[in-house]
């Protein structure tokens, strides 16, 4: 368990005994407490090194520069446990809840793990003040950067090593806005997010400034926020690297790739008809209803080929653009014939048809077409080309995830003797409490 601190000579050595205790008494795995002192000027380091002294599974870690997520990425980074954790030195956070916080995490059913205050089940108890600003921060999140997650600052978080490797390199944060930002890379790239509900109680001491850190999280809002909406963030990367995601699976007697673009085809369609139907309104005010329809389907099947090609089909580049547009427009030629003749026999029947009858018989006809063109387009415009699955993003996750974990950073001590994590691992295979 990583304990980040910054000048807490009051608390650390109460927060690391209490916790100590309950982890030797409790925890089913072994374990190993890292305190991250972060450019600490009192004497929170002398206290670290002297409980780093007195119990085998403490590790004292010092950072000249100041930063909880500075600190946190560190440690991390250094790991080699498979399961990493933090929390606050104030102990606000039931230490009841740790278990649950990294079962889901050792059973490989989640990437990541967080305490929720604002679950229904949580039982807090804090001022008004705290409250207000806490909900008010979460709509913030949600309403701006479309967060699904309860809690943002809680600090109570674990995650995979694995997905840390991945995902801590992304994180651009160095302070109090590191968890926030770790989390929403993780929820827009796909990764399981687990909600612990905990029971919480304020320290009236604490000695966060609520104003400045309030005002670095806006500005970590808008950073994230504006690097989402230009697709400045390779989110990708984070995309299902891990493996083992029914997503993954090939269905036998089911083309690779045929859901994914018979969505993007289906959205273009729908957006293309309502060009075309509105296309043929506006054309029809001045010209026959045969002509009409002739440029508005016109029009709207170069747009629909462009389309389809770039966002459907993934074609990118002018390599064989206007062959694709030629095969493309006997497409349309056959979806012109379709609805030219759904006119023609729509006049036969009745010669003064109203206006909306003739629109409701070319969406009819549109939609048979699209069928069609799909078809086409998947067979003979757009093949199906055997591209291959970059190595990176189909890494396999084990078969089954070992039974250890690492509720911290357990660097390797022969490389970086100063620190360490707290690493989880079975009392069976390590009486010492060591993930090595």
């Amino acid at each position: 368990m990583t304990i980040p601190v910054h000048n807490e000579e009051r608390d650390l050595e109460r927060c690391v005994r209490r916790l100590h205790e309950h982890l030797a008494r409790t925890f089913p795995y072994g374990f190993r407490i890292t305190v991250a002192d972060n450019a600490s000027t009192d004497s929170t380091p002398v206290i670290s090194r002297r409980l780093e002294r007195e119990m085998p599974q403490v590790r004292a870690f010092r950072l000249e520069e100041k930063g909880r997520g500075r600190a946190l990425r560190t440690v991390w980074s250094a790991s080699d446990a498979p399961v990493l954790a933090y929390m606050d030195v104030d102990l606000s956070t039931d230490l009841n809840a740790l278990l649950p916080l990294v079962a889901p995490l050792i059973s490989g059913h989640s990437d990541l793990a967080i305490g929720s205050r604002l679950a229904r089940s949580s039982r807090v108890v804090r001022g008004a003040k705290r409250e207000f600003i806490s909900r008010t921060y979460n709509l913030i999140l949600r309403g701006s950067l479309a967060a699904r997650f309860s809690d943002a600052q809680c600090g109570f978080k674990a995650i995979r090593r694995d997905v840390a490797q991945r995902l801590l390199p992304m994180v651009e944060d160095t302070g109090w806005f590191f968890d926030t930002e770790m989390l929403v890379l993780a929820e827009r790239a796909g990764l399981r997010i687990h909600e612990v509900p905990v029971d919480w109680v304020d320290d009236p001491a604490s000695t966060v400034h609520i104003v400045s850190t309030a005002m670095d999280d806006l500005k970590g809002v808008w950073r994230i926020g504006r690097a989402l909406a230009v697709g400045a963030l390779p989110l990708d990367r984070l995309s299902r690297p891990f493996g083992d995601d029914p997503r993954d699976r090939q269905l036998s007697g089911v083309p690779g790739g045929l859901a994914r673009q018979l969505v993007g085809f289906c959205v273009i369609g729908a957006l293309s008809t309502l060009f075309y139907l509105a296309l043929y309104s506006l054309s029809r005010t001045v010209m026959g209803p045969q002509l009409a329809n002739a440029v508005a389907l016109l029009v709207s099947a170069v747009v629909n080929t462009s389309a389809n090609r770039r966002l459907t089909f993934g074609v990118r580049g002018r390599d064989r653009a206007m062959r694709h547009q030629a095969q493309g427009l006997v497409v349309f030629a056959i979806g012109l014939a379709l609805t030219s003749g759904s006119l023609a026999a729509l006049d036969a029947a009745s010669a003064d048809a109203a206006h909306s009858t003739e629109v409701a018989v070319l969406l009819a006809a549109n939609l048979a077409a699209t069928v069609l063109r799909f078809l086409l387009f998947r067979a003979w415009v757009f093949p199906d080309r055997a591209d291959p699955v970059p190595a990176t993003d189909a890494t396999p996750r084990p078969a089954s995830t070992p039974h250890h974990t690492d509720l911290a950073a357990t660097p390797d001590l022969a490389a970086t003797p100063d620190h360490t994590d707290l690493a989880a691992t079975p009392h069976h295979a390590d009486p010492k409490g060591d993930a090595r």
